[in-house]
């Protein structure tokens, strides 16, 4: 694993130019990348534990001009063309990556919230990130642009990623045809929610499940205990729907579901619900795959971006010069992957940040080091 971030990192163009290219680009990413595994949260912080480990770090880098100060990290990473750093990224976890057939892989968006600046009018970044349900890897990411939103940002994000046999489920706001022609393009099934901002396909489908859900067979529903609560889910859907699409809009819509989520508490009988509908591309889903889809696509925000907001406390950085907010955010989702891939230890992800901090045998193992 080392020696494949080690290769993505030599792939990145130095954004330095002549003089200020004093410590080499691949060693300075490597010691952000070991800051971060072992809790660093800021430039200070990585120059700080460069300098409590230099001993160390002269066992696998050369560091011929020492540790780089907290401005080289900071000039870096707000250098840096996080465009090149995606499509690095995206082929380094490929890599790493165990090849599932059928698996969900989930895009969604999150907004880095102390990133904002309003005194320079800069909107927090928003990154869309993809995550790989089986794997529990994030494939990829991309930020949206300045005057953008994550419509555009998706087909990049999709362009980056290796799809085949996968199906990618996506968030109301990416229930684009053009999205669902590119993931057909790169060889995946879609289930992509549906909502209001969809107006008429939103409400025809809702106006048919009211009329029909009763009469259909192919549905499912599950009950489970969990959190003081019950959870029920029935899913039902239908592939009848020559009638939805008649001018072929949606490429190789084959079918659409709903699912009735309700949660009763145990102890006061409260209970809540929600409808969510979908569309579909496969002809083969059953209602069980289409509910164990829609259940994997909630991992993103349950695994991931939970991991990210409470392990790493991402909302608290700020970090906001130039590229470097989505710069650090491929770092904390590269330091991710790595520690979800040990299986040496059963415990959080921020008690193996700890464990990194506190064990340089356990760091090397997490990144591989020889």
């Amino acid at each position: 694993m080392y020696q494949g971030m080690v290769a993505i990192f030599r792939e990145i163009p130095d954004p330095r130019k002549g003089n200020a290219i004093i410590h080499d680009l691949t060693e300075t990413l490597v010691i952000a990348v070991l800051a971060i595994l072992c809790g660093m949260e800021s430039f200070v912080e990585m120059e700080m534990f460069g300098r409590e480990r230099e001993k160390w770090l002269r066992k696998f880098l050369k560091l011929e001009h020492g540790i780089p100060s907290h401005d080289t990290f900071g000039d870096i990473f707000a250098a840096i063309d996080p465009e090149t750093f995606a499509g690095a990224f995206a082929k380094w976890v490929e890599g790493l990556r165990k090849r599932v057939s059928g698996e969900v892989v989930a895009l969604d968006g999150k907004t880095i919230r102390a990133s904002l600046d309003s005194v320079k009018k800069k909107k927090a970044v928003h990154i869309v990130s993809a995550w790989a349900a089986s794997n529990r890897l994030v494939l990829g990411q991309v930020a949206t642009a300045e005057k953008s939103n994550e419509i555009t940002a998706i087909p990049q994000l999709l362009e980056l990623l290796e799809l085949k046999g996968c199906i990618v489920t996506i968030d109301a706001m990416g229930t684009q045809t053009k999205i669902a022609d590119k993931i057909i393009d790169k060889g995946a099934d879609y289930i992509l929610s549906v909502k209001k901002n969809q107006g008429t396909l939103y409400n025809d489908i809702s106006l048919f499940f009211q009329t029909h859900a009763n009469e259909l067979q192919e549905k499912v529903k599950t009950i489970e205990k969990s959190h003081g609560r019950f959870e029920t889910r029935e899913c039902v859907i239908c592939k009848e729907i020559d009638w939805l699409d008649p001018e072929r809009k949606w490429r190789n819509l084959a079918g659409i579901a709903q699912i009735i989520s309700t949660r009763q508490k145990i102890d006061n009988d409260t209970v809540e619900s929600d409808i969510q509908f979908m569309i579909f591309s496969s002809n083969t889903f059953t209602a069980e795959q289409v509910l164990a889809a829609k259940r994997a696509h909630w991992g993103i925000e349950n695994t991931l971006h939970w991991a990210l907001d409470v392990a790493y406390r991402e909302d608290q950085c700020r970090v906001r010069s130039g590229h470097a907010a989505k710069v650090f955010n491929f770092l904390r989702h590269l330091t991710m992957n790595l520690l979800r891939l040990d299986t040496s230890s059963k415990i959080g992800i921020a008690a193996k940040r700890r464990r990194c901090a506190l064990s340089t045998h356990y760091l090397e193992s997490v990144l591989g080091i020889p």
